[in-house]
């Protein structure tokens, strides 16, 4: 079976996320999106887990469904070309804050339960640890290796995977914090280390450029902090809808099963390039070590971005093995984009959005597969082209750094002057 997986996600118990942030919110978003499986987030906070042990129903393969009145209030709200089963994985992520080879080490973790039993037993152990109340992302005084050996104990199917490898303040493979390899990180245990999140400031072509990671399989999630923005990472499946299925794929890299993922254009992550945002510089990593990794305004190091992480640790000059992956930018975007209008909240991009997904369907199909034909005829020819510049990645990007997003663009006002133009005639009351 064919579905779409977001194995990174957030409850509204975690620091900076929305509060609206429920099961059901989740199982909405999931069905305007074409996600059929998502992660729960957070399982380590007693509030959160109470709430997943009630509104979810285990279905006997390691994976869960919302119960049916969940199921019944969300069809209400989501077209009928939307509706689709949406299932959820137990997952959390960890803040290891732990001192090793005489630095001091800042790095999250995800770790997927294949129930509640096994998530009973993981939050008794990281409860002894640190406070697992304050925060749906603990920040925990405890060693990776040592994280690593509670996921192992609590269960033969329970997992970890270092999020966001490249991160500069919180990943394994970070600037500021960070490990130059696996095995400086996990010693013994890093057999089971098999698999990394890439982040939002990499992609797979990025990460295929180090020799060390070729035998780890690349997953992408959304990391979201809002129902709205999941899928803008995911990993597509080809394989039983099972969690053994799923962890089968991923542990064997066997890409007839783990087909792909959909990916954040790197360059728009918050951390791609080199930078000091007070200051408003913004290096790419050569321009960096022009200025030893100084800011030349304030003299303080710069926050040294993914991009430079890649180039430091890797081996290659031509990434090799690739998977296949598509780069994606948020359909709400691209709408407000097309009309020229900034913010995506604002009322013209969301009836647009949900007229659009009403005709022709879940958010990601419409970016990724939908023919391009139908989406002129449902959204007028300027929208067409700019889903097709996406799919070809003929966008243009100031690259994101020190924490902001970067800039991205699909058209130059002369383009879509142009445009405009040449499809005002046909142009449907969508837009």
């Amino acid at each position: 079976m064919r579905f779409i997986a977001d194995l990174h996600l957030h409850s509204r118990f975690a620091y900076a996320c929305s509060k609206t942030l429920s099961i059901e919110e989740l199982t909405k978003w999931g069905m305007f999106k074409g996600i059929t499986l998502l992660a729960t987030g957070d399982f380590t906070h007693p509030l959160w887990f109470d709430e997943l042990q009630n509104d979810l129903i285990p279905i006997g393969n390691g994976l869960f469904r919302p119960k049916d009145e969940i199921i019944e209030s969300v069809k209400k709200v989501v077209p009928k070309s939307c509706h689709r089963e949406v299932y959820f994985m137990l997952e959390c992520e960890v803040s290891c804050i732990y001192s090793k080879n005489d630095r001091v080490r800042k790095v999250h973790h995800l770790i997927y339960a294949p129930d509640f039993e096994t998530v009973r037993e993981i939050n008794s152990q990281l409860a002894k640890i640190g406070n697992l109340t304050s925060d749906g992302r603990p920040i925990l005084g405890i060693d990776s290796g040592e994280l690593l050996k509670i996921v192992l104990q609590s269960s033969d199917s329970a997992y970890l995977v270092p999020a966001h490898a490249w991160t500069p303040h919180f990943a394994i493979f970070g600037s500021n914090s960070g490990f130059d390899s696996l095995e400086e990180c996990f010693g013994d245990l890093t057999e089971h280390i098999f698999a990394i999140e890439t982040g939002l400031s990499s992609d797979p072509e990025m990460n295929r450029l180090w020799s060390k990671l070729d035998t780890i399989t690349l997953i992408s999630g959304s990391d979201s902090h809002s129902a709205r923005r999941i899928g803008r990472e995911a990993n597509i499946f080809d394989t039983d809808l099972t969690y053994d299925g799923v962890w089968s794929a991923i542990k064997e890299n066997d890409r007839s099963k783990f087909i792909g993922t959909f990916e954040f254009f790197p360059h728009e992550g918050r951390y791609h390039y080199d930078g000091h945002r007070n200051c408003k510089i913004l290096y790419h990593p050569t321009e960096s070590a022009d200025h030893n990794n100084l800011c030349p305004t304030c003299g303080k190091p710069l926050t040294l971005g993914v991009l430079h992480r890649v180039m430091a640790l890797s081996d290659r000059t031509t990434a090799e093995n690739v998977e296949s992956y598509q780069n994606l930018i948020p359909l709400d975007e691209a709408i407000a984009e097309v009309k020229n209008v900034k913010g995506v909240q604002s009322k013209a991009v969301q009836q647009a959005y949900f007229a659009l997904i009403d005709e022709l369907g879940p958010e990601l199909e419409i970016l990724s597969s939908i023919p391009i034909d139908a989406i002129a005829a449902a959204g007028g020819r300027l929208l067409a082209e700019a889903i097709k510049r996406i799919r070809s990645g003929s966008v243009s990007i100031k690259p994101g750094y020190d924490g902001l997003y970067g800039e991205i663009h699909i058209f130059t006002p002369h383009e879509r002057e142009k445009l405009e133009r040449i499809g005002q005639p046909q142009q449907p009351s969508l837009f």
